[in-house]
C-alpha cells in the first residue's frame, strides 16, 4: 500500500491506495501525528512505500516522523522521474501539485490532449499533449480575489462564496461576489474555449480544492476530477519506485 502526502498552501490532504483504489483520505489545516495515526493506523502495518509533495518548507524532522518505519519514501521534486516529457523552462521552480496533477490526467487519459485546471489557492492551467508537458498559467483564486479587494481597498468588505448573490450586484456585497466569482468562471471559460479551438479532441479536467464549487458553474463539458493531484502522486511513486 501507498502512503500520499500532498502539503498545500492552506492545507495538507493525505491519502492510502492500495494500487489504483484509494482507501481512506484526510484533508487538515494543521497536521498532527495523532489524528494521522488514528485515521489510518489499520493501514500502517500494510504501508510500504510514501511519497511527499509540498509547495511549503516543513521540517525534515515531520516528514521523518510521518513516514517512520516506511521501506521506500519519495520526496517530491523536479528531479522526480515522470512518465511524459517535461518541456517547462525552469523544472525547480514548477510546482509539485501542478506535475502532479498533470501526472494525474496523464494516467487517466492517456495520449490526450488535456487542459488541467486546478483550482485552488491559486488557480493553474496546464497544458498536457500526449506524452508531453507543454507549460500552463496561474492565476490568483477565489478566495485570493476576495483578499485582494477587501485588503488593498478602503471601504470594501470581505466577501465569500457563501451567498447567493444578483448578477449584475445591487448592492456592494452582491458586486464583489459578482465580480469574484463570475470574473473568474468566465475566465475559465475562456480558456477553455481557446484550448478547444487549437485542440479539437481534447479534455478538459478540473480539479482543486474550489472545483467541487465552480464545477457546474462553468459553459462547458469538464471532467471532474477531485483527487487528481493524488492519483498523480499515487501513480509517481510507482513509477519512481519500480526505477530504483
Amino acid at each position: 500500500m501507498n502512503l500520499i502526502f500532498d502539503v498545500g498552501n492552506t492545507s495538507t490532504k493525505v491519502a492510502v491506495f492500495d494500487g489504483d483504489e484509494k482507501k481512506t483520505s484526510l484533508r487538515t489545516r494543521h497536521f498532527s501525528s495523532e489524528e494521522l495515526s488514528k485515521i489510518f493506523s489499520p493501514y500502517l502495518n500494510k504501508i510500504d512505500k510514501a511519497i511527499v509533495s509540498t509547495v511549503r518548507d516543513i521540517p525534515e524532522s515531520i516528514i521523518d516522523l510521518a513516514t517512520h518505519g516506511i521501506p521506500f519514501v519519495h520526496l517530491m521534486s523536479y528531479k522526480t522521474k515522470l512518465p511524459f516529457k517535461n518541456e517547462y523552462e525552469t523544472p525547480e521552480t514548477l510546482g509539485p501539485d501542478r506535475i502532479a496533477a498533470v501526472a494525474g490526467a496523464y494516467f487517466l487519459y492517456p495520449g490526450r490532449n488535456i487542459l488541467i485546471i486546478d483550482a485552488g489557492s491559486a488557480v493553474t492551467y496546464d497544458y498536457l499533449a500526449g506524452k508531453a508537458y507543454k507549460g500552463g498559467n496561474i492565476s490568483p483564486g477565489l478566495s485570493m480575489r476576495f483578499r485582494a479587494l477587501h485588503r488593498f481597498t478602503g471601504k470594501l468588505p470581505l466577501g465569500s462564496t457563501l451567498e447567493k448573490y444578483s448578477s449584475p450586484g445591487r448592492n456592494t456585497h452582491d458586486a464583489i461576489a459578482a465580480g469574484v466569482i463570475d470574473g473568474l468562471i468566465f475566465e475559465i471559460d475562456e480558456y477553455i474555449r481557446s484550448f478547444r479551438e487549437k485542440n479539437i479532441d481534447s479534455m478538459i479536467v478540473l480539479t482543486g480544492g474550489d472545483s467541487r464549487y465552480l464545477k457546474d458553474r462553468t459553459g462547458f463539458k469538464i471532467n471532474y476530477q477531485p483527487d487528481l493531484v493524488l492519483t498523480g502522486l499515487n501513480h509517481i511513486l510507482e513509477y519512481n519506485a519500480k526505477r530504483t
